[in-house]
């Protein structure tokens, strides 16, 4: 059953919170490495070298219960007498897994069997033995019979920085959230929209936009990367998704179906389809370099970790919260020659710091409603004092202000910035 987006065919229509990150450690979604397309298995591996590390569920040897957390009834391989796990729902992973996301918080992995409707989940750190899954019914999620109907499957999951999961349909139009303490609860959210600047490059459009996967970054927003290398950024609170480029540099035929954030704050990829080992993405330009060594033993369908993308960007700024302030007693502020290009139309701008004392001085964007964006560290040396400032993560087209700080955290100046 060879696919490419962990659908059955549609390559074939369209082809050619705030923690500290500390941890490299993530879980994939495998087969059984033989070739195979049957993702059932759960390791855990190193972001930062691609290798995996453990087996924590091997479908064809674990000793395993799956309790229903309302009706409190529980299955075990012995209640599955014909042998055939692979489509029977009450094998944990037995309708195979495309969405999953990691809880650092309580050591939870959740994940979403394809066509069923429940949430099920797994406590990672249990040293049992058998291996205790929990599952949750829900009308939110859509069960189906077979792959008729892949728009529905849940294949993007991930938990947010307010430490709640969501999970996003293929086609986009079911967006739900879930809690993931002792009471887990599932809500629908309602479908995304795609924001005015996309362009064509639409969320919904089956060729380019379903599959993948999705992480979380450490301001509130999640970032979805389909399965054909495509990169929206959804404010869950609108739920707008807003393309933000293409993947390149990856091989042929190598579908981006699983993404995680590795403990420096890169993204790391790896695929469902090919045997072609893990890539680490730059978020400058979303290029992808090869992690040389990394395992290609196994496929993998999905990876799920705990770490937020943009996490040391926000980490600085929150040691600077100076932005709604600013932003308050500034409401009239105009575009000065102090900043250029402005517009900026690429990735950088300079800013000219005439008269500035030699030392350090920090830069800080922000939104327009205050929210702190980036803050980058600058060095002013005589006879130098213009600096160039890199804008991480390809915001969204718009007004924002940029705020210079000396060493001593008083204002130099504010203003504001136009990206186009």
């Amino acid at each position: 059953m060879k696919t490419k987006f962990l659908l059955s065919s549609t390559f074939a229509l369209c082809s050619v919170a705030a923690m500290a990150q500390s941890s490299n450690k993530a879980y994939a979604i495998t087969g059984d490495g033989n070739n195979d397309f049957l993702w059932m298995n759960i390791r855990q591996i190193d972001l930062k070298t691609g290798t995996v590390q453990k087996t924590l569920f091997d479908r064809k040897s674990a000793t395993y219960s799956l309790t229903n957390v309302e009706t409190k009834a529980t299955t075990s391989a012995a209640a599955i007498t014909d042998g055939n796990v692979y489509m029977n729902a009450a094998f944990p992973t037995g309708t195979f897994v495309a969405a999953a996301a990691y809880d650092n918080r309580s050591g939870k992995l959740f994940f979403m069997p394809m066509r069923h409707n429940e949430l099920r989940w797994v406590d990672v750190n249990s040293n049992d033995a058998t291996t205790h899954f929990y599952s949750l019914p829900s009308d939110a999620l859509v069960k189906t019979n077979d792959n008729t109907d892949e728009a529905k499957h849940m294949t993007r999951m991930v938990i947010g920085a307010n430490g709640k999961g969501y999970a996003i349909s293929n086609d986009g139009n079911n967006v739900i959230e879930f809690t993931t303490g002792k009471k887990i609860t599932i809500t629908t959210l309602g479908g995304l929209a795609d924001s005015e600047s996309n362009k064509g490059v639409s969320i919904h459009n089956k060729c380019s936009s379903w599959g993948g996967d999705m992480v979380a970054d450490a301001f509130g927003k999640l970032l979805i990367v389909s399965a054909m290398h495509q990169v929206f950024e959804v404010d869950i609170n609108s739920r707008i998704a807003t393309h933000k480029g293409t993947i390149s540099g990856l091989p042929a035929n190598y579908t981006s179906n699983g993404v995680a954030v590795d403990a420096d704050g890169e993204l790391v990829v790896c695929s469902a389809n090919v045997f072609e080992g893990y890539y680490r993405i730059k978020m400058e330009d979303l290029s992808a370099t090869k992690i040389e060594g990394s395992d290609v033993k196994y496929n993998a369908s999905d990876l799920a970790g705990s770490n937020l993308l943009y996490q040391k960007q926000a980490d600085a700024a929150k040691k600077f919260d100076l932005a709604k302030g600013i932003l308050a007693s500034n409401s009239q502020l105009n575009f000065s020659n102090k900043i250029f290009p402005n517009p900026v139309t690429g990735s950088s701008f300079t800013i000219k710091l005439d008269g500035a004392k030699d030392g350090e001085y920090y830069v800080l964007i922000a939104d327009l409603t205050g929210r702190a964006m980036q803050n980058s560290k600058v060095a002013v040396l005589k006879g130098q004092q213009i600096v160039k400032i890199n804008v991480a993560g390809r915001p969204a087209k718009g007004s924002y202000l940029v705020t210079v700080l000396d060493g001593n955290k008083q204002n130099v100046f504010s203003d504001k910035l136009l990206i186009q």
